[in-house]
């Protein structure tokens, strides 16, 4: 089933708002920054340049699994790298895929060289869920005979 959209319409619908933090800051800033906004990851950023992405799993696996503080820890230490991008006219079936490929939950979304956006995987799930109620609905019409 090919999915329809692009990244563009799906950040029109959602809140952009995108949050960083430098390299050289804490993980336990960084996971203090996402509780702070409710978000899985943050982008890791110097002078507006990408460097990676910092992720709770990143958390679990390098900070919790293997014994290390999260207070002492830096974020340049752990984050994921290099980070995966998406042009902001990608189709949603694309990303998706990239996605399941990679084994990413989130998406920096790029356009023209800035960072206009994260998309994460319930974003993409909550697009296709919208998508798929609107074709039923549509069906649903047709079959009762009140499709205009």
């Amino acid at each position: 089933m090919q999915i329809q959209g692009t990244l563009d319409v799906l950040l029109n619908n959602k809140k952009t708002a995108v949050w960083s933090i430098s390299p050289h800051a804490t993980v336990y800033e960084a996971i203090q920054t996402m509780a702070d906004h409710n978000v899985g990851s943050v982008l890791v950023m110097r002078d507006g340049a990408l460097l990676g992405v910092l992720t709770e799993r990143d958390y679990t696996r390098k900070v919790i699994l293997r014994g290390r503080q999260s207070r002492q820890t830096l974020v340049e230490e752990i984050m994921t790298t290099p980070v995966v991008t998406a042009p902001i006219n990608a189709s949603v079936d694309d990303v998706m895929r990239v996605m399941s490929e990679k084994r990413i939950r989130h998406v920096p979304v790029v356009e023209d060289g800035v960072i206009v956006g994260v998309v994460s995987l319930g974003d993409l799930i909550k697009w296709v869920i919208a998508a798929q109620d609107s074709t039923i609905s549509q069906l649903e019409s047709y079959i009762t005979g009140s499709y205009a």
